[in-house]
This record gives structure tokens, sequence and C-alpha cells, in this order.
């Protein structure tokens, strides 16, 4: 079988037809970069977020999970620094109507342009932040165009610049003033640090641990693009590790190794996978790793590792009036933990193994096309699907008690409509690793075919173990023991 070339467009339209993703509100049009999952869709999402929930809460002794709020205290941002620091540049072409954010305006640049040099790009945001500190904006309006730093989709100049805070501000109520506004929660980290105190006071646990949780966080994005990939309303999985500080760098390491192996885990390939070091920091952070990942568009960030080093816990003890200290028995005095994050954002690990596992297959034998999701067993949305051969009495009625005592255990898919051939393609379509059909030899040997998504195999099995047989293609512990 020989593989063919699949675009996003080709992959957008995949996930809407067989009922992955859909547009919000669609109805109305829909609304730019924000989706909703569909019938598959939330499964294989599921699937993703029990894979990433077990493997850092069960597997690891000494980190627990939280849930906590979308909606926190004014104070939160203030000491976190995101009412004042989480904004963004964006350049202005009045001509298209169409804005762009400076750091990926300026990135983009220079990985088009191989030849400038390094020293160059760093001289350059070393200008910028020197002129945003002063407010000179239009300075580095005029730097920009010199540069020829232009509009990479009009090819024209930039005519206004500004700056725009990413949080979205809900008012509690009316006339609140400016100071008292609340933001729906731009990550999830923030309710993990909050609750420092109270998961010291209520559990067994001692430096190091971690702290994971996984919610909705919403970003008011101008630049919304590329589906899946950056969007205003999405889904993070987060792990916050709590360190002394002389041991940074151990720990720093010893993430990347673990959650870059997770990464290879699913299975999507390792030339997929490559670490960005950052240049430009957060104002948070003080070193900072993307693993990246290979999307249609190109390599992007899939997750990120930072080291916080303790300038949450020490801001909110600021604003607080909360003492984040922790005792150090062998030096008899307390300090303020640091932190090493884990961060991931779940929409776009559903993106990367959807895109990746979307094939289009020319078959040697018949030349004849099939299009099917080669995604992991272990994720895929359906685990089985059931036929009766054909519309025969007899036949549904075993297909339908097999159906009816595997459901339970398996999340399955019944079906007798169409010709059996048009049933398999319908499942490859959706990623469902396993099909299997009653025919009439059933009756009389107690057998089924199981016939198996990648190589189109098939083989005959005993109804009686049909069950371990599903189990064993489909479980999540062969994903567990790729971690080992």
């Amino acid at each position: 079988m020989t593989n063919k070339k699949i675009s996003l467009k080709e992959i957008v339209s995949h996930a809407k037809q067989y009922g992955f993703v859909f547009p919000s509100s669609e109805i109305y049009d829909g609304i730019n970069a924000i989706y909703d999952y569909g019938q598959y869709g939330i499964y294989l999402k599921n699937n993703i977020k029990e894979y990433w929930w077990k493997s850092m809460i069960q597997i690891n002794e000494n980190i627990i999970g939280l849930d906590t709020s979308i909606l926190m205290h004014p104070n939160v941002w203030k000491a976190s620094g995101h009412v004042t620091k989480f904004k963004e540049i964006f350049l202005y072409n009045e001509d298209t109507k169409y804005s762009y954010r400076l750091d990926l305006l300026i990135e983009n640049y220079f990985q088009t342009n191989l030849n400038k040099e390094k020293q160059l790009k760093n001289n350059i945001i070393k200008y910028l932040e020197k002129k945003l500190k002063r407010n000179e904006k239009d300075k580095i309006l005029k730097l920009i165009n010199q540069m020829k730093i232009i509009d990479p989709n009009q090819k024209k100049k930039w005519t206004k610049i500004y700056e725009y805070n990413l949080m979205f501000k809900i008012p509690l109520k009316e006339h609140e003033p400016e100071n008292q506004n609340c933001y729906l929660r731009p990550e999830t980290a923030q309710g993990i640090f909050t609750n420092f105190l109270n998961v010291l006071n209520t559990s067994k646990m001692k430096i190091p641990f971690g702290i994971a949780q996984i919610g909705k966080v919403f970003r008011n994005e101008i630049i919304a693009r590329q589906f899946l990939f950056r969007m205003r309303e999405f889904e993070q999985m987060e792990m916050q590790f709590f360190i002394h500080p002389n041991q940074e760098d151990k720990w720093l390491e010893y993430w990347k190794k673990k959650r870059f192996k997770w990464h290879l885990s699913l299975g999507l390939g390792e030339k997929k996978y490559r670490f960005y070091e950052h240049e430009q920091l957060a104002h948070y952070a003080k070193k900072a790793y993307d693993i990246q990942f290979k999307f249609p568009f190109g390599f992007k960030e899939l997750e990120g590792i930072h080291s916080r080093t303790n300038f949450d816990l020490k801001n909110h003890e600021k604003y607080s009036k909360k003492r984040f200290r922790v005792f150090d028995k062998e030096k008899k005095k307390v300090y303020i933990p640091y932190i090493i994050e884990a961060s991931v954002g779940l929409d776009r690990i559903f993106l990367a193994v959807f895109s990746s596992s979307l094939k289009k297959e020319t078959i040697k034998d018949t030349k004849k096309e099939r299009i099917l999701l080669k995604i992991n067993p272990a994720l895929s949305p359906i685990k089985a699907a059931i036929f009766p051969l054909i519309r025969d009495k007899r036949l549904i009625s075993y297909a339908k008690d097999i159906y009816n005592h595997l459901k339970v255990d398996f999340l399955l898919i019944y079906e007798e409509n169409d010709s059996i051939g048009k049933r398999y393609r319908r499942q490859d379509a959706i990623g469902t690793p396993i099909c299997v059909t009653i025919d009439f030899n059933t009756l009389k040997d107690k057998c089924v075919t199981m016939r198996f998504r990648d190589k189109m195999l098939q083989k005959r099995v005993l109804i009686k173990d049909l069950k371990r047989e599903i189990k064993k293609e489909t479980s999540m512990n062969k994903l567990f023991q790729l971690l080992r």
C-alpha cells in the first residue's frame, strides 16, 4: 500500500465530515477560532486526557490532582503578573485590515531568511525590549518597516502598532472598579499555586512533589488560526512540580526526558518531535524549553517545560500576606520552593494525533483508495464495531447479543446497513481498530471474524475469547509499558 500526503484543508474536512470537530455556532456562521468536539472527537479527546492523567497521577507516587475554578480573585492575576505583562504587541495594516503578532512576525522572518545571523536577531529583540520599556512604539514600527519585515500574506508595510492584553475581562458587578475586574483564567497554573498551602496541610506530600490539573483556559487571541492549534478557548493539561531551589537543573532535565518519552509513546514517530530552547522568556520563567511537533504547517510548540523558579509563590506571598515557606530540616531554615512546569495543550495533542494518523492509501492489489485514521488502538474513539454479515434475522440476533454483552467493557458500534465493505471503510475513517463480523458459520462453530484496521488482516476467534482479544489489542496498558 502507498500513502498520499494529506493537506490541512483535508484534515479539517475529515474532522467535520466524520464527527470529530465542528465549528462552534455554525448555524450562525460560526465564531473564529472556537470549535466543538463531535461524537467521536470527544471520545478521542477523553482518551488522551485519561492517558495523561493516569501517567501523571497513578504512575507517580508524588503527584496529586486538583480541579480549580475558572474565575479567581482579581489579585491572583496581579500577583502572577498577567494584568500588567500578559500582553502582545501587534502590527496593523490599515489597507488590508490585518493584524500580526510582533514576536511571531520576527520569528517567521528569521526562519525564512536563514542567512541572517543569530546575533542580529538577539540585538533586534534587545532593541525592541528597550523601546517597549520606554513606550517608544513608533520607533519599533519604523525599524520593522525599514527591515522589510512585512505582512507575510499581503506583502505590505505596517501602518500601526498597538499593545493588547490577552485576558478576557469579566466584571462581576455593574459599575465595578477597574482594579476589581475578574478574568477568565488564561492558564490553570495559578489555581495550583493558590492551593499549594491547602495541599501541604491536607496531604502527606513533601518536597519534591507535583500537582496536576486539566482544565479550560481562555485567551483573547487576535491571530487565531491553523485549526485547533491556536484557539481562544482551549484545554490545558499542566503539572507543577515543587522542588528545593538547589535542585532546579536536575528536575528540569528529568521532566524534559520524561515528557519527551510520553509523547514518543503515542507512536507518531520520533522524527516529528524536537526540543526548542527559548531565548525570549515569559515574565515568570528562568529557563524554558518546548517540545515541538511537526504539524502540517511545520514545527510548532506542543508542550512547554519551564523553570518558574519561586516567582509565583513569592508574589502570592506578597499579595496575600500568607507564608508560602517550607522548612529545610537539614539546613534548619525555611525557603520558598522552586517550580518546574510541564504544560501541554490538550487540543494541540488532539491535532497532532489526528493529523498524523489520517492516511490516504492506495491498496496494491485492487488499486482502490481508502482513507483511514491510524490512531493508536488505546486512544481510538471506538474500540470495535460489531456487524452481521447481511441483514438476516439469525445473524442480527447473534450480533446484537455479542454487542450487548461487550458494550459494558468497551465503547462499541453496531451496524447492519450497507455492504460489509462499506461498513469496513466507515470504521477505517473514524479509526476503529477492530471489526467483528458474524456470519453463517458463526451459527455452527461459535466463531466470529476479527478484521484489523491497519493491515486489513482477518482471523477467526471463538466468541468466548472475543473480550480478551479486543482488550489485548486496545488496552491502555500497552502505552504505560512504554513509559517504564
